[in-house]
């Protein structure tokens, strides 16, 4: 039987999940130039391909922050609720 902490789980399942949809749509949206596209034009085209580039990284680094939380999920073990050994300190009686 595998202990797995189910909310962590669940977490990095949906962050990766998110992750790679955005990723995938960011890949078809790439933003593309012509030709004979003037200064401005061409300046614009440089801007958001470089955010596209931005949140394409985001988004590997938010898949891979669910995948380590997937992995963290196998190793986490809830604490027991079960009664263990207490120790009482007994004051001297003076």
């Amino acid at each position: 039987m595998v202990l797995v902490d189910k909310k962590l789980l669940v977490s990095g399942i949906v962050m990766v999940a998110f992750g790679l949809a955005i990723t995938v749509y960011l890949d078809a949206t790439i933003p593309t130039g012509r030709s004979g596209m003037t200064e401005e034009e061409t300046f614009d085209l440089l801007t958001a391909q470089q955010q596209n580039q931005d949140m394409r990284i985001l988004s590997g680094i938010i898949a891979g922050i669910g995948f380590l939380l997937v992995l963290i999920s196998f190793g986490a073990r809830k604490k027991r609720k079960e009664g263990g050994v207490k120790t009482i300190e007994k004051k001297p009686a003076t």
